[in-house]
């Protein structure tokens, strides 16, 4: 029997466990898992332990990315520095209605855009921000909605974009020059969800939307909140622009430092009992994310040895580009729904092999998919940042009531990512040009 033959059939045993397993199991991680096994059992590798233990290690320092930076995220929400901001914000800007949604809708995508999990922004932020929503006239619809497309937008926006991060290693590229490709389309989607979902929104007074708020913690002045964040950026520029002079620390050591920095500015210098608490329910908070990572590094190592990952990417290159592009849209976001990250290596890195061949920038072709896969946190069977987001907000009308107000900024961004696809190196070309204007010169 021909490896050929052997290979089709192991991928077509692994697509049907797959399909099964996410029936009856209704886990993406237990089913990849159990996918992985049952692939190399077809290829007759039977059970390869030390394939499957170096696959769980496969993606260990995006791991410790995700761990760091929630525990950072929630001890600066712990001692009540992300409340501070918010009210800070409604006190100097309630006047202005689109000002105030637009930094609201910023200040939404820091905790994504620093742990590259949108389900981070709704679960540190969401809940302040939906409060203030609501009483900035926006429906239950249109809350949850917000909360739930700043949540993926923030998943996507530099600098730290997992689908990017997993498309650049399975693709033997470097993660380098995706903070200004990434830019102009998360903040184009952004202001676009702003303005439709914010539109006819009529707010009430300044006093009524700060007594929704939470209590300001005692003694948290405006310097205490601005300290980690500032360490944050300083250390990031830093690290970024004095590679030479500067020692290298990595995201994991620098959201650790800015986490030590959050508990020195505690005003109420809570024991360390309770800072253990914290670090307890964030572990258990991130663990889906890290399951999720363990669970792909198992399947690809098993789809590369099995041969079914360069059956998937020869299958992909013969494509006409045609096709993806008719297809990314919808084939991305259900592959994201049931695979999670894992769609960003399974399809996304092949297709990387694809738009190279054809000579199109594989960073903005990188960036682009990344908005296609993040627009799948919403659709079974996972929707992990969908259901946190009506569970965060409270929403308790219908999942479909749901999606159908999403819809619109949903498809705004699909478009921008096709559009991103289409139009890869004019657009390369476009950010080069707006990055080296010099913006400041009279």
């Amino acid at each position: 029997m021909s490896t050929y033959v052997v290979t089709s059939y192991t991928l077509a045993a692994m697509v049907a466990t797959f399909a099964l397993c996410s029936w009856r199991l209704k886990s993406p991680e237990l089913s990849m898992v159990v996918t992985a096994v049952v692939g190399a059992a077809v290829a007759g590798l039977g059970f390869p332990t030390r394939l499957l233990v170096e696959g769980t290690f496969t993606f260990l320092d995006l791991a410790f990315i995700f761990i760091t930076a929630c525990v950072f995220m929630n001890a600066y929400s712990e001692v009540g520095a992300m409340n501070a901001l918010v009210r800070a914000l409604v006190v100097r800007l309630h006047r202005r209605k689109w000002l105030l949604l637009l930094v609201l809708a910023l200040l939404m995508l820091i905790p994504g855009a620093l742990t590259g999990a949108g389900v981070v922004s709704v679960l540190v932020v969401g809940g302040l921000v939906a409060a203030v929503l609501r009483l900035m006239g926006l429906s239950e619809q249109r809350t949850a909605a917000f909360v739930f497309m700043l949540g993926i937008i923030s998943a996507v926006a530099p600098p730290i974009n997992v689908w990017a991060m997993l498309m650049a290693a399975g693709a033997n590229m470097p993660y380098v020059g995706f903070d200004m490709v990434l830019l102009p389309p998360v903040l184009l989607v952004t202001v676009f969800t702003v303005v439709y979902l914010g539109w006819g929104a009529v707010p009430q007074s300044k006093e009524a939307i700060l007594a929704g708020l939470p209590p300001l913690p005692e003694k948290m002045t405006w310097w205490r909140a601005a300290t980690p964040l500032l360490i944050l950026v300083a250390l990031s520029v830093l690290a970024k622009n004095a590679a030479f002079s500067f020692p290298t620390l990595g995201f994991p050591l620098i959201f650790l430092i800015c986490a030590l920095a959050t508990v020195a500015i505690d005003p109420v210098r809570r024991p360390l009992s309770r800072w253990l608490e914290v670090i307890n329910a964030t572990m258990e908070q991130v663990f889906p994310l890290v399951a999720t990572m363990v669970s792909v590094g198992v399947l690809v190592n098993i789809l590369a040895a099995t041969g079914v990952r360069g059956l998937i990417a020869i299958s992909f290159i013969a494509l006409p580009i045609v096709g993806i592009y008719l297809t990314s849209l919808f084939v991305c976001p259900l592959a994201q729904g049931s695979l999670g990250f894992g769609s960003a290596v399974i399809l996304g890195t092949p297709l990387i092999f694809v738009f190279n061949a054809v000579g199109a920038n594989v960073t903005v072709v990188a960036a682009a998919f990344s908005l296609l896969f993040a627009l799948g946190d919403c659709l079974p069977p996972s929707r992990i940042v969908g259901r946190t987001a009506i569970e965060t907000v409270g929403y308790k009308g219908s999942y479909g009531s749901f999606l159908k107000a999403t819809a619109v900024p949903w498809l705004a961004m699909g478009a921008v990512g096709v559009a991103m696809l289409v139009f890869p190196n004019p657009f390369a070309l476009f950010v080069k040009v707006i990055s080296t204007v010099p913006w400041g010169a009279r």
